[in-house]
């Protein structure tokens, strides 16, 4: 038994082998279990009150954490192989089998911990995103994700300084050094993306609208979903998403429906010219109590005979919904035209449509 664990083989003997196989095999069997235990330890110090599901977060960790953990086994095994100087490749550059390797297996781990610290930023993202829905203010549901996008730059950021001083061997305070000197240049090279997370600064320190407002721009007219360090998301009343430079949002002028305490409706109401004075007296009349005692609407509307229109007697109708929600207004407005309808035909009129009446006149020679 002695003679086969000391047999060597490539510098190492059978017992180094062993010793490596076994770190290797309890990482493959057990990478599972002990990701389970502290994804479960971790839960139960975010979850005091019972609020989450441990499901949604065990998604998020137990896979990249699963590959932390075998990489880990992996790594103790190797500390017990021995890379003899005939695995050198080049000599002259001091390149060897065992530097190839370690790099190697530094980007995985880096690769590895890189991808645990995203799930990590979507773990407690989930925790903060559903804090954020119990409170009254809107800030803390914008200031979520941006939150979130910030951290993970600061994971990218931290793992490529890391291959960077670790693999290539550079001075990671030189290049940091080097970084501030070039930082003009790099400004006038990424003016555009710099202009957008000044954008995104300015829209949460001047704050002209959160998210869940209602706002316009140009001819985009939809509900704030998140605000990005690059763009803003718009989901229009179609459902489309509109991405919005943040440069745009606070260049252009907005029109953030969200701080509205009500919303107006106007249009024209157009009669035949058969209609008589005392009928449209009565329709202007009845129509501008409609208005008034509706439920949803204010006091400050107005109805009005308008104008003589090339095919219609105009009224002007004017009102506001109070209430800011695109929904709720559009069923207002439906209530309020089915009533208009029924008030026209209680007064025998009807409505007119874009007509052109010929008069033909005969003439005797």
């Amino acid at each position: 038994m002695d003679s086969f664990l000391n047999l060597t083989f490539l510098g190492n003997t059978s017992l180094n082998y062993i010793i490596f196989f076994s770190f290797f095999l309890v990482g493959i069997l057990f990478k599972k279990t002990i990701s389970n235990y502290i994804n479960r330890f971790v839960f139960r110090i975010v979850n005091k009150n019972q609020e989450y599901d441990i499901n949604t977060f065990g998604n998020l960790l137990i896979k990249p954490l699963s590959f932390v953990i075998l990489m880990s086994f992996i790594y103790l095994g190797i500390q017990f192989l021995n890379f003899p100087s005939e695995f050198v490749l080049f000599e002259e550059e001091k390149i060897s089998l065992k530097r190839l390797l370690n790099n190697g297996f530094i980007i995985v781990y880096v690769f590895a911990f890189l991808r645990l610290g995203l799930r990590l930023a979507d773990y407690f993202g989930l925790i903060l995103t559903t804090k954020a829905k119990k409170t009254k203010s809107k800030m803390d549901d914008q200031l979520v994700p941006f939150t979130i996008d910030f951290a993970k730059i600061f994971v990218y950021i931290i793992a490529a300084f890391y291959l960077l001083g670790n693999v290539l061997n550079i001075d990671v305070t030189t290049l940091a050094a080097g970084l501030g000197i070039g930082g003009l240049a790099i400004a006038m090279a990424s003016k555009e993306s710099l202009e957008n997370l000044l954008g995104s600064f300015t829209i949460f320190f001047d704050k002209p609208f959160l998210v869940g407002d209602i706002i316009s721009i140009g001819s985009i007219t939809g509900v704030v979903e998140k605000v990005g360090f690059r763009s803003t998301r718009i989901k229009t009343f179609d459902h489309s998403i509109v991405t919005v430079p943040n440069k745009n949002l606070i260049s252009a002028e907005l029109d953030n429906q969200g701080l509205r305490n009500v919303r107006r409706a106007k249009f024209m109401v157009g009669l035949t010219y058969d209609a008589s004075i005392e009928q449209i007296k009565l329709i202007v009349s009845d129509i501008q109590n409609l208005i008034d005692e509706h439920p949803d609407t204010n006091k400050d509307g107005m109805v009005r005979f308008h104008e003589f229109g090339s095919s219609s007697l105009d009224i002007l109708i004017v009102y506001f919904v109070t209430s800011n929600q695109w929904t709720k207004f559009v069923d207002v407005k439906q209530d309020i035209n089915f009533k208009i309808m029924e008030i026209v035909e209680k007064h025998r009129c009807d409505f007119a449509f874009p007509s052109t009446t010929v008069y033909l006149q005969n003439q005797k020679n």
